[in-house]
Formats: C-alpha cells, structure tokens, sequence
C-alpha cells in the first residue's frame, strides 16, 4: 500500500543535507530535528519552463483540494502524498491513475518523502496541532512549503517556523487565500490609501452553523494498540479494519497521546483544544488575517478579552460555539471578532466576512466583493465590479495566475519571498490573533500582551498556552 522512497538512502540524504547526527534514532528521526545543523542544500534555481515536483501530506479533504490545484498549474507536478490513514491514501492512488494516467509515491511517514531528492516543494493540510513540525522539518530537508492556515497552534511554534524559514532561506507560503484575490487586495488598498478615513475598527464575523458532534465513548488504550468502538454513527466507516491502516501514534503526533475517538478525529479534532482552536481558529483565521490588513496593523495588539461559551445539545466538543473576541492596539484601534455557530441572521448581509469603520465612511467585505458607504446618509461609494467577480470569480488570472497557489510556485521560481502574498510572518502575525482570544476565553479574563517577548503579562495560566513541551520524537526544538 504504501513504500519508502528508494531513490536515496537515509544515510546518503543526511550526508547529502550536512546533517548527519550521532544520536539519530534508528526508527529514522530526521537530523533536522538536532540542535547544531549545517544550513540545508542551496535552493534551486527554476527556469520558467522546468518542472517543480511536489508532495502533498494530508489529502483526505482540504489538502485534496490542493493536490487538485497543484496538478492543473503548468509545469508543476504532483509527485507524491503523504497521509497517515492508508485508506485514503489507496482511494487517492486509484483517482490519479485513473484520471491522470500516472502512479503516486505513496507514504505514511513524512519524514521518508522529505528524503527524495526530487522533491522540491511540499503542501500541508494537516491538523493544525502537526502544522509548525511539518513545516519546519520540511525546510530543514530543503523543501518549500506550503501549509494551510493557521500556520500553528501556539504562538512559540510560530515563531520557529519563521527562524526555520530564515535560516534554510525557502520560500514559505502560508494559506490565507484572501491575499491572493484581486478584488480583495483592491479593497485593502483603497483602505490602506484613506478611503474611509482613518480605519479605527474592524469586525470579522464567522456566522457558520455546526451540528452537534454528541458524546461517543472513548477507544481502550492508545498508539497501535487499541480497541476502536464503533458504538456511533459513523462506527461503520471506523471500523476496526479501517483502523488497522491508520497509524494513530503518528496522527497524534506532537499533541498528547489520548485514547482514540471518533471525536477527536478526521474533521472532529477542530473541536478538541489538543488539536484544534475551534471556529476562532479554523474559519477564523481568514477574516481575522482580512481584518488586520484592513487596519493596517503590522504589530501585536496589547490587550486581548473573549467571552462565549458552548450552548446546545451536550457534546464531547471542548470549544465554545459562541465566543465574542476584542483585541486592542497600542494606539487604541480596535478589531472586533464573532463566532455564531448556532442558527442565526446575517449582519448586513454577511454571515463570513469583515465590516471596517472610519472617520469617514465604512466598508463591506463578503468574499470577493467589497461596497463602501458615507455619511449620515449611507451613500453608497467605490465598490468592486460585479462584472469581474462573474467573470472570474476565484481571480484565477491574479496573483502570478493559479491565485493563491500560483502565486506560491511563482516565488518558488524567482528564489523571492517578496513576490509571496502571504509569507510566513504575515501568516504568522493573523494566524496568533484567535489564540490569543482563545486564552483570554479559557482564563476567563482580559489579558495583556507583551509584543516584544511574544507573552503574556502577568499571566502564568495564559503563559502555559504560548508553547507546548511537545511529545518525543515529535518536539520541536528550540533551536531549528
């Protein structure tokens, strides 16, 4: 089902790279993982016409819709994937070589795609608690990276990823797609320019009602050894012969090993504070990262308060589905976030989007379109051309062409993070914005942030949330 890539050797690999380690576990931990590496090999240089070759890891859902997208961009070719649950790795093989005529390198492991020269670029649509290692084992291979948003689950793991990017000088990307779509760039350039006046607040809505998950008991024991019951809804589909090609150890990878659930699992992990950060942090993140390019902030706020709560049927779900968040700047701007996962209204027709408030005026952002209206009289301004959103609705032909994941392969090409829509800090800088609110919900109390030490002041139980100890042989270090 699946095999190790046997183009390279691991030991010829870490020869390859310079970072061949004493103490390297026989069950292959990459020496990337060790304190004290030589800098990864010298990125290569594209020509327009020269093929980049690409792995995706996570493709049961929104890393498919990536490996999709990678296959139709000229000259880039989808090389091989990565998943830990074989199932869907066999049922993405069958796809390919039907539709497209060609076999995938299959893996379960990572680590063992990263030591395939060929390689030059990876995509990562993992749980989010796997985004920050992935990354940065990724870079320290000498690959370019793609992750999805948000680009971690602490605020400490995103800050190495950055010095990972930095210091193996690849090219990182970081999936906030807004940034890429012509008709949103448009908009922030008209506020950025003083089109409303002076932008002193912006509000970022998630209005997306979620069904309850209930209450499953809990598998007996972890790891590879375990009892899955299949005592819930979807118990056919997790089975136990399902499970028999899942590696659960590797899933839970950096988080703390817990006894499997059906809860914690496929889509389910965003509800669970372990992995995910609830729809703050899962739809979140985009109009979050919207809102901070609207106010034009480039720094951390300084004071951050959210208060919800979870409401409905009971369920193992840990995250609220209510949750109201204000965040602070420095010079008093404020950015407003809310979270409606019940049934609900719109607000001026937006159930996802953002709302920006000036001296002069206010503006409507929902998808691709944006109004703006002033005055006493609400009288309508600049807008965006319904034509062009009807004629290009995804603004393929923006950005370099192929949006947000064309504009990533650009850059690989010229060697330039400049030429990225959302390099790693940038994503970095939105993605930290809902964690924040998440600590502040979980104390229970408005906290103060300290933007130079990227911590908490005064605040030991919100200070534990800022970095995870991580579980062997999956922590990140402190030097990357």
């Amino acid at each position: 089902m699946t095999r190790e890539s046997n183009s390279v050797s691991r030991r010829d690999f870490m020869a390859t790279t310079g970072k061949v380690s004493a103490g390297i576990m026989a069950a292959g931990v990459l020496a990337s993982c060790q304190k004290g590496m030589a800098a990864a090999p010298a990125a290569k240089v594209f020509g327009a016409n020269d093929r980049i070759n690409v792995g995706v890891v996570g493709v049961r859902s929104r890393g498919w819709g990536l490996a999709k997208n990678v296959m139709d961009l000229k000259n880039v070719h989808l090389k091989a994937i990565c998943d830990i649950d074989g199932n869907i790795l066999e049922q993405r093989v069958s796809e390919v070589q039907k539709n497209k005529g060609y076999k995938l390198d299959t893996y379960k492991d990572m680590r063992k795609m990263f030591e395939d020269p060929e390689i030059d670029a990876v995509v990562f649509a993992t749980p989010n608690h796997w985004h920050a290692l992935c990354a940065i084992w990724a870079c320290q291979a000498g690959k370019h990276v793609y992750v999805e948003k948000p680009c971690c689950h602490n605020v400490w793991e995103g800050r190495k990823m950055i010095e990972a990017a930095r210091k193996y000088n690849r090219i990182v990307q970081v999936g906030f797609q807004n940034r890429s779509i012509g008709n949103v760039r448009n908009a922030m350039k008209f506020l950025r320019d003083g089109g409303i006046g002076e932008v002193y607040m912006a509000r970022g809505m998630c209005f997306k009602p979620r069904d309850p998950l209930g209450i499953v008991k809990d598998g007996i024991g972890t790891g590879k050894d375990f009892e899955y019951f299949a005592g819930n809804r979807r118990g056919k589909q997790y089975s136990k012969e399902y499970m028999a090609k899942v590696d659960y150890d590797m899933w839970t990878g950096p988080a703390d090993l817990t006894p499997f659930s059906y809860n914690r699992f496929h889509y389910n992990w965003h509800w669970n504070w372990n992995y995910g950060s609830g729809d703050i942090g899962n739809q979140g993140p985009h109009q979050f990262d919207v809102a901070r390019w609207g106010l034009g902030k480039d720094e951390h706020p300084v004071k951050v308060s959210s208060t919800g709560g979870y409401y409905g049927t009971p369920s193992d779900q840990q995250t609220p589905n209510t949750q109201s968040a204000s965040i602070e700047y420095a010079d008093g701007k404020q950015l407003v976030f809310e979270v409606r996962g019940l049934y609900t209204n719109s607000d001026d027709g937006i159930k996802i989007g953002n709302l920006f408030y000036g001296t002069k005026g206010w503006m409507h952002v929902n998808g691709g379109t944006w109004k703006t209206y002033f005055g006493r009289k609400n009288e309508p301004g600049p807008s965006s051309s319904s034509k062009d959103v009807e004629a290009d609705p995804m603004n393929l032909a923006g950005a370099g062409g192929g949006g947000h994941m064309g504009n990533f392969f650009k850059a690989v090409r010229s060697g330039k993070r400049s030429d990225l829509t959302c390099d790693i800090e940038t994503g970095y800088m939105s993605s930290i914005l809902p964690l924040l609110a998440n600590a502040s919900y979980r104390c229970g109390e408005t906290l103060e942030f300290d933007g130079k030490s990227e911590t908490f002041k005064g605040n030991r139980k919100a200070n534990k949330m800022i970095k995870r100890t991580g579980r062997k042989p999956y922590a990140i270090p402190s030097s990357v």
